[in-house]
């Protein structure tokens, strides 16, 4: 759809002497990329930071590291997790990535 579209600008650009066509053209590829590359990407960050921004004792959390754990207590940026039984840890709450609460698990 998007290959026909330019073939048609451009046939119209080669008729008209191009500079529109090629404005019409960039501005088309900018569309596409914000579509396709950079809203999902804000979408993405945007759920990232209400998960981060709605933790509470007892979810079950893993870090980018890998670290699986419970959270036992929220600070402004820190969080205390708890990875084994009395074995607990403070990590950055922007280390953490998802929320395994609702999960079963095996």
């Amino acid at each position: 759809m998007i290959l026909s579209l330019i073939t048609i600008l451009q046939a119209q650009g080669a008729q008209s002497g191009g500079g529109l066509t090629m404005l019409l053209m960039l501005a088309l590829i900018f569309v596409v990329m914000w579509l396709f590359m950079i809203r999902p990407q804000q979408k993405r960050q945007k759920e990232l930071n209400n998960f981060r921004n709605s933790l509470s004792k007892g979810d079950k959390v893993v870090t980018v590291g890998g670290i699986y754990g419970t959270v036992i207590e929220v600070t402004d940026n820190k969080v205390l997790l708890e990875i084994d039984k009395d074995v607990r840890i403070k990590v950055d709450k922007a280390s953490l990535v998802k929320d395994f609460s609702d999960a079963q698990q095996a």
